[in-house]
């Protein structure tokens, strides 16, 4: 979970958002973590350069506990 919360970090500054402190396995990846589509485009590639995973790969996925099961 921190190395996720690390790189949706990454993301988020990289668009000049602010960052979070935690996120859980519910937190909505558009409407708790502010994520829009572009952001999500960048946390994919990043997500699957450190775990060889495309998170979207068998459809949308829209909570971090979705990406957590995914990559574990």
């Amino acid at each position: 979970m921190d190395k996720l919360l690390e790189i949706v970090n990454i993301v988020l500054q990289n668009r000049g958002k602010r960052t979070l402190k935690t996120v859980s396995e519910n937190s909505s990846l558009r409407d708790d973590l502010g994520l829009d589509s572009l952001d999500l485009a960048e946390l994919t590639v990043r997500i699957e350069a450190e775990y060889d995973v495309d998170i979207f790969e068998d459809g949308v996925v829209t909570t971090v506990g979705e990406i957590l099961a995914k990559i574990q």
